[in-house]
């Protein structure tokens, strides 16, 4: 199998902080290759090395490590927080990266748009000689599947999310076989993901990445490299053996230690004994002493948090939302809610980005007021609201400090009380990073403290929006843990599916304009319920019958949806954006046919060339009169 990365004696440290020393990591072509390491032990800083963006520091021996890279194309490396030139268009954005065809591509988009007939005419003369027929389709099958419109529009006037994808994009159509990805479904809605995790799976490309999301590491992976205490341990399998064989490995170099430990007691007792003069012989076992001390002092860190802080009493009443509705002017976010919440309540929020899943957060907790409806809040509530932006620390401060602006004891669930000090220790912060200023955390370690500071207020309704986000896969399994025998109320925002299926025992489905649904069940049995769904629509469509107000008996509304048999439905929002991108294929088809018919009139085409164009205009009328019965059909619904 060959060879596609080759790295030797890679060093990285952080201030006096040793990263990692002297690292060798080889992958093969075709590996799909997982990284996991704790928050703060350089998992991101090993990707950018590797990637180009970030270079190794020199060893003890004045070495900066090599690194070797055999892939056509070099590498496409996906950033976890993607920088952009805010006054770039999307289009030029999306097409910066990438070798010949790439580039030849984006001329060849630029001049359908423009209708300038003799620049189309080049560059369909450069797109057959790169034969880019194909990669522009495959450029328009991952622009749509990520849900990229709108090309003109500038990147500073994109959200997070619209960005994220924008690198997705950008790292997708470059023309090279080896990828790499630093927590690649960080702001993107579960159906991208979804999109993303089959792209991959399907694809011949070897690739390296960071990812906390377990699902999608498990289905995508084929081999885990594991980063522990500045060593690689690899594991020939997906994310559930691994977790199987890293529990094997701690165990048996733990019974090594304790061998060591005690055949260390032995030569200690001897060292004791043993007279002045020392034959060579002495000399040899004296060696191996010390060798034998240094192995019986390790031990692997197998240190996670561990989460048991009280909960404030909560009383019967909680929150009662009757009717409750907002708006931002015309853009309807909540329609009409209704619903009492209730004590051990685990609820998850699902739906796109920009439907409006924190603005219904801010309004059941009081932060913004609601368009109108009735909110009660319960006397005995107290919110710990973790905001997916977190908390905005000053660079400055230091660990310690934070904490004690909010409280100088914390309640644990036994009653008893503790230091924010030894609050700090429970949550992987030892007393030498107490004093260590936040612009020297890792983001993981950032948002570790940021849990800290929500947790030691003793909520007793817990608001957790995209919780996992830059946490390590360790911390989130006790995370997991404690919410499960948490005792008071949860809402999590997330799009991390496994996280979703483990917490939540119903979800709050946001389906666009307000539109609020009560899906009693897990995640993947929603998404079940979903594919089914749209099987049945599609099969339906097919023979004219109508799917419009079918509902199982497990979803309730929790707006009060006005339904008759003599109206349309609404469209819904993949089937609007559906149609967005028909009209605007078809206006592009519509251009390149007209550019087609002057060329195919002129009379100046080469035999070869009007072979050329005459199919060409053959495959535009095909893909018209598809894309056009497909945009009568949504528009008649």
């Amino acid at each position: 199998m060959a060879t596609v990365l080759q790295a030797q004696k890679l060093t990285k440290t952080y201030g006096t902080k040793v990263l990692f020393e002297n690292l060798d990591l080889n992958i093969n072509e075709g590996e799909k290759v997982a990284l996991i390491a704790p928050n703060g032990t350089g998992k991101s800083s090993l990707l950018k090395i590797i990637a180009g963006a970030d270079t190794p520091d020199l060893n003890d021996n004045g070495e900066s490590g090599t690194i070797q890279i055999f892939s056509s194309g070099g590498v496409a490396f996906l950033d976890q927080e993607p920088v952009f030139d805010n006054e770039k268009t999307l289009f030029e954005e999306v097409f910066s990266g990438g070798g010949e065809i790439t580039r030849i591509t984006a001329q060849y988009e630029k001049a359908l748009i423009s209708s300038d007939h003799s620049a189309l005419e080049r560059a369909i003369n450069e797109m057959d000689r790169v034969k880019g027929w194909q990669f522009e389709l495959k450029i328009k099958q991952i622009l749509t599947s990520l849900k990229i419109e709108s090309l003109d529009l500038k990147m500073g006037q994109l959200s997070g999310g619209q960005k994220k994808r924008v690198a997705l994009a950008k790292m997708m159509i470059q023309d090279t076989g080896f990828i790499i990805m630093d927590e690649p479904t960080n702001h993107l809605d579960l159906e991208i993901i979804e999109f993303l995790e089959d792209y991959l799976k399907r694809s011949r490309v070897t690739l390296l990445m960071v990812t906390h999301d377990r699902y999608f590491l498990d289905r995508v992976c084929n081999k885990i490299i594991e980063l522990e205490s500045g060593k690689l341990y690899t594991y020939e399998g997906n994310y559930t053996y691994f977790l199987k064989k890293r529990e094997e490995r701690i165990e048996n170099f733990n019974t090594e230690t304790e061998r060591a430990r005690n055949l260390f007691r032995t030569e200690l007792e001897w060292m004791r004994r043993m007279p002045q003069a020392r034959t060579t012989k002495a000399k040899y076992r004296i060696n191996a002493f010390y060798d034998l001390k240094e192995r019986a002092g390790q031990r692997v860190n197998n240190d996670n948090i561990r989460i048991n802080t009280a909960s404030s009493r909560l009383g019967t009443k909680i929150i009662n939302c009757k009717n409750v509705s907002h708006s931002f002017g015309p853009v309807v976010t909540i329609d009409e809610f209704t619903y009492n919440f209730t004590r051990g309540e685990k609820i998850g929020i699902v739906g796109i980005n920009g439907v409006g899943k924190s603005t219904f957060l801010d309004v059941i907790t009081g932060a913004i007021p609601a368009t109108k409806g009735e909110t009660e809040w319960g006397e005995t509530v107290v919110f710990g609201y973790y905001r997916q932006t977190g908390l905005e620390f000053r660079a400055e401060d230091k660990v310690i400090d934070i904490v004690r602006e909010i409280a100088e004891t914390v309640t644990m669930s036994d009653g008893s009380t503790i230091s924010v000090s030894q609050f700090l220790t429970k949550f992987l912060f030892p007393h030498s990073m107490h004093n260590m200023k936040v612009e020297k955390l890792s983001g993981g370690e950032r948002r570790r403290l940021y849990l800290v500071t929500v947790l030691m207020k003793n909520p007793n309704f817990l608001i957790l929006d995209e919780p996992t986000n830059d946490l390590d896969l360790m911390s989130i399994n006790v995370l997991e843990e404690y919410l499960e025998t948490f005792n008071g109320c949860v809402i999590i925002v997330s799009h991390d599916r496994y996280f979703l299926d483990k917490i939540a025992g119903h979800l709050f489905v946001f389906e666009g304009n307000g539109v609020i649904k009560d899906f009693v069940g897990k995640y993947s049995e929603y998404r079940e319920y979903m594919k089914d769904r749209e099987r049945i629509a599609t099969k339906e469509s097919k023979t004219g019958q109508s799917v419009e107000n079918r509902e199982p008996s497990d979803i309730k509304s929790g707006s009060n949806q006005k339904s008759g048999s003599n109206q349309k439905r609404k469209l819904s929002f993949k089937e609007q954006q559906e149609l967005n991108t028909l009209e605007r294929e078809i206006g592009e088809l519509e251009k390149e046919k007209s550019s087609l018919e002057a060329a195919l009139n002129s009379g100046t085409l080469t035999p070869e060339k009007l072979n050329v164009c005459s199919q060409r205009f053959s495959v535009i009328l095909s893909e018209l009169d598809s894309k056009g019965d497909r945009w009568l059909e949504l528009s008649d619904i």
